[in-house]
């Protein structure tokens, strides 16, 4: 469970490009939950989540993950309990080592390094197996260069690396927005067998109302730091795109995108 109080974010405070992004925002994820999130251009969905990762942190307010306020945590020590997966490919992997090396890296998060091999031989083979389940045949590319790579293929391997040691939030930031329709299609069907197996609790923001329509539990739309739709259960499932559409569209025009 992750819980924001009372969330005051302001950026450019005292100069004449001010912006205020949130004023007293609150919003309770429950465990288990699958959040998505849409909203127009400044409507505060990126930082939402940078405020969460701690990228960002808040002028105001308290951040609680499972019980235990976060809020002064630096972006690195809630890694160890949270997954993001960006928007673009190349931003979740290291490109210049190869699929093994980089599932290596995400298998040892939090570990402490000693001077002993990068890639432990016994886990090379459960690295292949878990890829192979990508259906995308990178099980035979191992050892390939993680840049070398479609970035169909580098935000799958991502989504893994993201959720292969135990997490308590996983972060999906538009991340599927850089690719193809088809490619971007497989990676939410990937995305949401991941988070139901797993049983995750999750927070997507996306651009793609239908995917806030067919995936997830809980279906957000944000404007102007607020929000201003919020479905879930028999709600969220009897929710269409065009239930949506006139919504996103008056507020997009709104806000002169």
């Amino acid at each position: 469970m992750i819980e924001l109080l009372n969330i005051s974010k302001k950026f450019n405070e005292g100069t004449v490009n001010e912006t205020t992004i949130f004023t007293d925002f609150n919003l309770k994820v429950n465990k288990g939950e699958f959040v998505s999130i849409v909203g127009s251009n400044g409507s505060g969905k990126t930082t939402l989540l940078n405020l969460i990762a701690g990228t960002l942190s808040c002028d105001i307010g308290k951040i609680i993950l499972n019980g235990k306020e976060i809020t002064s945590k630096k972006e690195f020590q809630r890694a160890a309990k949270m997954g993001r997966v960006f928007q673009d490919p190349s931003k979740g992997v290291a490109g210049d080592m190869t699929i093994s090396e980089n599932m290596s890296l995400a298998d040892n998060k939090g570990k402490l390094y000693g001077l002993t091999m990068g890639i432990s031989k016994k886990r090379v083979e459960y690295y292949r197996e878990l890829v192979s389940q990508l259906g995308l045949g990178l099980e035979t590319k191992m050892d390939i260069k993680m840049g070398l790579l479609s970035g169909g293929q580098r935000q799958a391997v991502a989504l893994l690396m993201a959720t292969m040691t135990p997490i308590d939030f996983l972060i999906l930031d538009e991340h599927t927005a850089a690719l193809d329709p088809h490619t971007a299609e497989t990676i939410m069907e990937l995305t949401d067998k991941i988070v139901k197996e797993k049983n995750l609790t999750a927070i997507m923001v996306t651009h793609n109302l239908r995917y806030a329509v067919d995936y997830g539990t809980r279906l957000l739309m944000m404007d102007k730091g607020e929000i201003i739709i919020d479905k879930s259960g028999e709600e969220k499932q009897n929710t269409s795109v065009d239930d949506l559409l006139e919504t996103f569209n008056r507020i997009s025009i709104e806000c002169g995108n």
